[in-house]
């Protein structure tokens, strides 16, 4: 499931567009690493930086718009971080700069083994990066084969690598366990050891975040989904929505080709509902989203991204409709960013097929660690 295929591109274009210079219209970009537009906001809006790359008009008092260009330091900025000997009690005991498996982290009943990846200077207080790899794949290959450690080092965060434990290391995304919250099998296991660190590391809880690629994708949805009082964003690269893969009855993480193929279409409300069966009675704040796909993707068809996009702005209560779609400098030709909200972007890679490479300094503009 991981890597490119070569085929054709299927036939699906979204519009790009770019704001005059004047003022901004509500909900339009006004800033942002390369923006050349307008940067100030109609009356009653202001500029809202989401990150790096873009900046938005939302309702609001009227400011100055933030700095449109920001470099990422080299090296954590002081004060920010402590070194390895002096890291939050539990987490000093763990080596620095290297990838370090973990035991004993709480209920987990398949099994998963979780690495854990330490900067030699962790921030004060650190985020919490867990990185779910693709099948086939394993914690040391998304490890070796993504930049989550390196950034690490500059922005002092912490990273756990799980590891599935099945033939064919596809996550399960599609048993009635790890859909449920609590519920069991290698979800839980991912939260439980989410859950020590934050215990038992000094990671700030309001800082955990998922991200993941193909079947790490497909869980990161999941976790999204299931326990959202744990996770606070998640970043989505080339998957299918929460639930899609349901399928009770079958064995732990079995393939669903209805879903693969990308036909399984439903309303917004039907994904939506899938969302709160997974954490019943949940009525706070849901992880904000960011999901990645690309039109040529034959195993996990584009139409998923679709479906997503169906289940997120029906959860976050977002129009149908993208109120923003440009092409940011950051990205390639042939890519757009769709805006929905505040909450959840899209991104459509023109061309590409499974999966879209990793954009891993953009994911951090995203979960406002950069």
């Amino acid at each position: 499931m991981f890597g490119f295929k070569n085929v054709l591109s299927l036939a699906v274009v979204l519009p790009m567009a770019r704001l005059a210079v004047g003022q901004a219209a509500e909900w339009g970009q006004c800033g942002g690493i390369g923006w050349t537009g307008a940067t100030t906001c109609v009356s009653g809006n202001v500029c809202t930086k989401l990150n790096d790359y873009y900046s938005q008009c939302q309702p609001g008092s009227v400011t100055s718009p933030p700095p449109t260009s920001t470099v990422p330091a080299t090296t954590p900025p002081p004060g920010t971080t402590t070194p390895t000997g002096s890291a939050p009690p539990g987490l000093s005991s763990i080596p620095a700069s290297t990838l370090h498996q973990i035991t004993g982290f709480g209920t987990n009943p398949n099994n998963v083994a979780v690495y854990v990846y330490k900067p030699a200077r962790v921030a004060a207080n650190p985020p919490l990066i867990v990185a779910s790899h693709y099948c086939g794949g394993s914690a040391q290959a998304y490890y070796t084969g993504s930049k989550f450690a390196q950034l690490s080092e500059t922005y002092g965060y912490v990273v756990l690598y799980p590891s599935s434990p099945h033939s064919g290391s596809c996550w399960d995304v599609s048993s009635n366990e790890t859909l449920t919250h609590n519920g069991g099998s290698d979800s839980l296991g991912i939260a439980s050891a989410a859950r020590y660190a934050i215990a038992n590391w000094g990671v700030d809880a309001n800082r955990v975040f998922a991200v993941g690629t193909s079947s790490g994708a497909m869980m990161t949805n999941v976790l999204a989904a299931a326990y959202p009082d744990i996770f606070k964003a998640g970043i989505v690269d080339s998957g299918v929505p929460a639930g899609c893969f349901s399928l009770p009855g079958q064995p732990e993480d079995s393939w669903n080709s209805q879903c693969s193929q990308g036909q399984l279409v439903l309303t917004g409300q039907q994904w939506a509902q899938r969302v709160y069966d997974a954490y019943p009675g949940y009525t706070g704040a849901r992880p904000k989203m960011q999901v990645w796909h690309g039109t040529a993707d034959t195993t996990l068809y584009p139409q998923n991204f679709y479906e997503t996009i169906k289940q997120w702005t029906t959860v976050f209560g977002y129009p149908s409709t993208p109120i923003s779609n440009v092409s940011e400098p950051y990205l390639p030709s042939g890519y757009s960013n769709a805006t929905y909200g505040p909450n959840f972007q899209a991104i459509l890679a023109q061309g590409v097929g499974h999966t879209v490479p990793l954009f891993e300094q953009q994911y951090l503009q995203f979960l406002g660690i950069a």
